[in-house]
C-alpha cells in the first residue's frame, strides 16, 4: 500500500506518546465514538490513561458515528471541523478518505511499533484499508435471541435463515435500519452463494430481490438506529432475535445475565477504526497525533479487550488478549466456522444508491 507521505504535516510525530512536539498542543480533544459498551471500552483502556497522563487535557464524547460521513461532510461545506478524531467503521473511512474528507498519513511516522518488534504496517497488515484508515478492532455483526422465548419441543436457532423463518421461530426481529448485512443475509438465504452475493447485489435485480427476501418478515422487524436498541429490545422482551454488534451481546449476557444467547452463523466480520479530519488547526492536529500513538499501541488494543469481545487489529496485541475472553471473541474458532466476509470497497461505491433505495422501501 502507498502512502503520500507529502500531506503529511511536517511536525509528524516523531516520539512515543507522552513525549513533546516542536508546536504547542490542544488542551482539549473532542473525540467521536459509538457510545454503550464500545465506547466504554475506549475510555477505560486508553482515554482515561492518557488523561492521567496529561491532567491538563479535557476530552469531550459525542456518540455520532453513525453520522459520521454526512456530518463531516456539513462541517467541511461550512470550514468548520469541530470534531478532532473520529471512530468509525472502514467503508465509511473509504468514502471520507476518497472525497478528503480524511487525512492520509504514514503509519510508520503515525503509530508506534509493535511490541514484538514489528513495524507498524506489518503489525496491521491488511486491515489498513485505506491510506486514511487506522484499525482498532475486529468485530463482527450477528444475532442474539431470547433462550425463554424458543418455542418448546424446537431447537434453538443456529442459522441465518432462521431469521426469516416466521413459523418455525415466530416473535419480533430487530434489524438494522440501513442496508448493510441485511442484504447480504436476505440473499444468502434465497439461495444465492456466498461467493456471488456482492455480484448479485450490484445489479438493480439483486437489489430487488434481497428487498423481496426481507419483504418477507418487514412486518415483524422492529428497526434500530443506535447499538444500544436490539440488547434493551432483548432485555425487555419485546423481540425475540435481533442483530447488534457481538460486543453488545457480551454485555447483555455476561454482565446483565439477560436470558440471551449469540447465534454466530453467518457472523459479518468488519473493522472499527479512527480517521483524523482534514482542516485541523495544528495544535489540535498535534494533540490528536500525541493521543492516536498512544491509543493504539500494542498494549493498549490488548487492554481494551479487557472490557468488550473484539479482536485487536495489532498482531502482536493478540497475545496479551485475556484467556476469558477469547471465547467471546467474533475471531473464536468456534465462533467462526461459517462467517461473512463484509466488502468495504463495494458498499464504499454502492452505499448512497442503495441506501436510498432502502429507504424507499421502508417507507413503503
Amino acid at each position: 500500500m502507498k502512502f503520500r507521505k507529502t500531506l503529511m504535516v511536517t511536525t509528524a510525530l516523531t516520539v512515543a506518546a507522552g513525549g513533546a512536539f516542536a508546536q504547542e498542543m490542544a488542551d482539549s480533544m473532542t473525540i467521536v465514538s459509538w457510545g454503550g459498551a464500545y465506547q466504554n471500552s475506549q475510555q477505560k483502556a486508553y482515554a482515561e490513561p492518557y488523561v492521567e497522563m496529561h491532567p491538563e487535557v479535557s476530552v469531550t464524547w459525542d456518540e455520532s458515528s453513525n453520522e459520521a460521513v454526512a456530518k463531516l461532510r456539513a462541517m467541511n461545506e461550512a470550514g468548520n471541523i469541530t470534531w478532532d478524531l473520529v471512530d468509525v467503521v472502514a467503508a465509511d473511512a473509504i468514502r471520507l478518505c476518497d472525497e478528503g474528507l480524511a487525512m492520509e498519513y504514514d503509519p510508520e511516522e503515525l503509530l508506534a511499533p509493535g511490541d514484538d518488534g514489528s513495524s507498524a504496517e506489518d503489525d496491521f497488515g491488511d486491515l489498513i484499508v485505506s491510506d486514511c484508515y487506522i484499525p482498532q478492532i475486529v468485530y463482527s455483526t450477528t444475532f442474539g435471541y431470547r433462550t425463554d422465548m424458543v418455542p418448546e419441543g424446537v431447537e434453538a436457532p443456529n442459522d441465518i435463515c432462521d431469521v426469516f423463518d416466521l413459523e418455525t421461530y415466530p416473535g419480533q426481529r430487530a434489524l438494522e435500519k440501513r442496508p448493510i448485512n441485511n442484504m447480504e443475509w436476505a440473499l444468502l438465504c434465497d439461495g444465492v452463494a456466498k461467493d456471488e452475493v456482492y455480484d448479485v447485489l450490484e445489479t438493480a435485480e439483486g437489489q430487488d430481490q434481497a428487498l423481496a427476501k426481507l419483504d418477507t418478515i418487514k412486518d415483524q422487524v422492529i428497526w434500530w438506529s443506535a447499538g444500544a436498541d436490539t440488547p434493551q429490545l432483548l432485555a425487555d422482551g419485546e423481540v425475540f432475535m435481533g442483530s447488534t454488534y457481538n460486543g453488545r451481546l457480551y454485555s447483555l449476557i455476561e454482565e446483565q445475565d439477560q436470558p440471551v444467547a449469540m447465534m454466530w452463523d453467518a457472523q459479518v466480520f468488519d473493522l472499527d477504526g479512527w480517521i483524523i479530519p482534514t482542516g485541523l488547526p495544528e495544535d489540535r492536529l498535534a494533540r490528536v497525533k500525541d493521543f492516536v500513538r498512544y491509543a493504539t499501541d500494542t498494549q493498549r488494543l490488548a487492554d481494551q479487550a479487557n472490557y468488550i469481545a473484539y479482536g485487536p487489529a495489532r498482531t502482536s496485541s493478540a497475545p496479551l488478549v485475556p484467556e476469558e475472553m477469547k471465547q467471546h471473541m467474533p475471531t473464536d474458532p468456534a465462533n467462526a466456522e461459517n462467517t461473512f466476509v463484509y466488502n468495504y470497497s463495494f458498499w464504499a461505491d454502492y452505499r448512497d444508491d442503495i441506501d436510498a433505495k432502502f429507504q424507499s422501501w421502508l417507507a413503503q
